[in-house]
């Protein structure tokens, strides 16, 4: 059980760092962000969790706030599993979560 929280922690913090790399370098690439490699290379990595949200959130939502709403809801995910770790590992005991 252990393992599987540890599995979906890094995997909530690596879609939050794509998305976030993906929004700074957007910003300091500028309109010509879709010719840099790297920003295609993070769109890619952020695309599961940018579909996920889109299909979950109601039409009304605009597709530019699609990234926002896809943090939120990883932060609270993330959030989520942290507790998660931290209820298992003090019911583990210190040495089993190092």
């Amino acid at each position: 059980m252990l393992l599987a929280v540890v599995i979906a922690k890094s995997l909530i913090e690596l879609s939050l760092m794509f998305i976030v790399g993906r929004f700074l370098l957007g910003l300091m690439a500028g309109d010509k962000r879709e010719n840099n490699v790297f920003w295609q290379l993070l769109d890619v990595a952020s695309k599961p969790a940018l579909w996920i949200t889109r299909k979950i959130s109601p039409k009304l939502i605009l597709d530019q706030h699609i990234p926002l709403a896809t943090c939120s809801w990883l932060i609270i995910a993330w959030v989520a599993v942290v507790q998660m770790k931290i209820d298992i590992c003090l019911e583990l005991g210190a040495a089993a979560c190092q």
